[in-house]
C-alpha cells in the first residue's frame, strides 16, 4: 500500500463561517501534511518527516479541497460566449442548436474530454452537469468521470415539447431512457445520476408524471431542473401551467422538490416559493455569470438563507461565461455587492467547497480535507501572475490571500490538482 503526503498550507472549513473572525469554522495548518493512501485521506497534522512515504512539497502554496461546481451544462462548451439578448433567445439561436450535435458518433465523446480537462485546469474536482437528450452524451459524460476517477453527478435532459423536433423525447422515451442510464450508471465507479426534466417548458404534464414516477423509483437519484431565472421564462411557464400556484409550485405538484433536488438560478422566488423550498430541503444554485451575462437579475442569497433555504455555487457554462469557480465567487461577490449583502473570503471558498458537499448531501466523501474523505484537492497559488505577485507582496493575512485568489485568480492560480489522490493538472497535454 503507497503512502503520499502533501506538504503545504493546509485549509479546511468545519462549518459555515459566520464572519471574518469565526475561526472556530475552518482549520488552517501553516506547514500541513496531508497523508494519503489508496485515494483516500488518512490523516491531517502538521507536518513531521515520515521516511517511508512519498513527500510532494507545495510550500508556499495553500492545498484546499477540490472545488465543487453544482451546475453546468457540459453539452455547452463550444458554444460559452454566444452573442444573445436573454435566457430564451439564446436557448433558440444557439443552445438547441447545438445540443442536437450530441447524437453525432464521436462528437459526444470529444466534447466530453475537453470538458474534463477545462474543469481540472480550473481546480474542479466534482461537478453537477446536464448532458443533452440523447443517451449517446450520457454515455460519453460518465464513460469520461470514470476513465479519470472523478466523483461527478449527471443525466440526460428530458424534454418533449418547445424545442426542435430532433431534439425531443417524449413522456416514454424520456422514461425509458432515464431508467437504463440509471442503471448502467449510478453508483458505478465514482458516478451519480442525476433525473434532468430541463424546465417547465420544455416538458408537459405527461412528462412531469414520468420524471415524478421515476423520482418515487429511483430514490438515490438526485433531479436537476431549473427555476426562476427569467421573467419572461416565469410567465411562460405559468401560461403552460395555470393551476399551479407559481413557478416552484409546478415542479412541487409533481413530487419533483426535496433534499436531493438541485434548481439552478432561483432569482425571482415569492415569499411561498422560498418556505417551499425550504420545507423540502431543496437547493438554490446560485449562478453569479450565467446571471449576468443573461441579464437576468441578481440572486438574493441573504432573503433565501433567512428563510432556511439550503444554497449551492456554479459556474453554468454555457450561459456562464468561465469554468473557474474562483472567477464565479469573483461575480458571485460583485452581485452581492450590488444586493447590499457583502461575502467574505472564507463564506466564498466555504461555498466552492464543504457548502457545495453539504448541499450536494456528500458530506463525509468530497468537500474537506479529513480521514475517509476522497483526496481531491487544489493547490492555488495566489502570486500566479505578474498582478498577483505584485499585491501578494503586500498581503499578511489568510483572508486577505483568499480574496486575492478571488478577485484576480483563473486556471493560472492552480499549481495542481489531486483526484483520489493522483496528480491530474500537470498530466493533461499542453500545459
Amino acid at each position: 500500500m503507497s503512502r503520499t503526503i502533501l506538504r503545504g498550507r493546509v485549509l479546511t472549513f468545519i462549518s459555515e463561517p459566520q464572519a471574518i473572525d469565526d475561526v472556530a469554522s475552518y482549520r488552517y495548518l501553516e506547514d500541513g501534511a496531508i497523508t494519503i493512501e489508496d485515494g483516500k485521506i488518512v490523516a491531517v497534522s502538521d507536518f513531521v518527516a515520515d521516511d517511508l512515504a512519498e513527500v510532494i512539497d507545495h510550500r508556499p502554496h495553500l492545498i484546499l479541497p477540490g472545488f465543487i461546481d453544482m451546475h453546468l451544462h457540459y453539452v455547452q462548451s463550444q458554444m460559452i460566449a454566444s452573442y444573445a439578448g436573454s435566457l430564451l433567445e439564446w436557448l433558440n439561436t444557439y443552445t438547441f442548436h447545438e445540443e442536437q450535435k450530441f447524437s453525432h458518433q464521436g462528437h459526444s465523446e470529444s466534447v466530453a474530454s475537453a470538458f474534463y480537462d477545462e474543469l481540472i485546469r480550473n481546480g474542479t474536482t466534482s461537478a453537477v452537469a446536464y448532458c443533452s437528450s440523447s443517451p449517446r452524451s450520457v454515455d460519453a459524460y460518465f464513460g469520461e468521470a470514470e476513465k479519470r476517477n472523478m466523483l461527478m453527478i449527471g443525466g440526460k435532459v428530458m424534454m418533449d415539447r418547445n424545442a426542435p423536433e430532433a431534439l425531443c423525447d417524449t413522456a416514454q422515451s424520456g422514461y425509458d431512457d432515464t431508467k437504463a442510464l440509471i442503471a448502467r450508471w449510478h453508483g458505478r465507479a465514482r458516478g451519480l445520476y442525476a433525473i434532468s426534466p430541463r424546465f417547465a417548458i420544455t416538458s408537459t404534464p405527461a412528462q412531469m408524471e414520468a420524471a415524478q414516477t421515476l423520482v418515487a423509483e429511483h430514490p438515490e437519484a438526485y433531479v436537476q431542473t431549473h427555476l426562476s431565472e427569467n421573467d419572461a421564462e416565469i410567465s411562460f411557464s405559468m401560461e403552460l401551467y395555470p393551476n399551479s400556484p407559481d413557478y416552484t409550485g409546478i415542479y412541487e405538484d409533481y413530487g419533483l422538490l426535496g433534499p436531493k433536488t438541485i434548481l439552478g438560478h432561483c432569482i425571482h422566488l415569492n415569499h411561498r416559493e422560498a418556505h417551499v423550498l425550504a420545507d423540502t430541503g431543496s437547493v438554490a444554485v446560485f449562478c453569479p455569470t450565467s446571471n449576468l451575462f443573461l441579464g437576468s437579475g441578481l440572486f438574493d442569497r441573504e432573503r433565501l438563507i433567512k428563510a432556511g433555504v439550503r444554497i449551492g455555487l456554479a459556474t453554468d457554462v454555457g450561459g456562464g461565461t468561465s469554468y473557474s469557480m474562483l472567477r464565479t465567487l469573483d461575480e458571485g461577490y460583485k452581485v452581492l455587492q450590488l444586493r447590499g449583502q457583502r461575502l467574505n473570503p472564507f463564506a466564498s471558498f466555504y461555498m466552492a467547497t464543504l457548502g457545495n458537499a453539504r448541499s450536494l448531501s456528500l458530506e463525509g466523501t468530497i468537500g474537506a480535507i479529513a480521514p475517509g474523505n476522497a483526496a481531491d484537492l487544489v493547490v492555488l497559488n495566489a502570486g500566479a501572475t505578474p498582478a498577483m505577485a505584485l499585491r501578494m507582496a503586500t498581503v499578511t493575512t489568510l483572508m486577505e490571500e483568499l480574496f486575492l485568489l478571488q478577485t484576480l485568480g483563473d486556471d493560472r492560480s492552480i499549481a495542481e490538482v489531486y483526484v483520489a489522490g493522483a496528480r491530474a493538472k500537470s498530466t493533461l497535454g499542453g500545459l
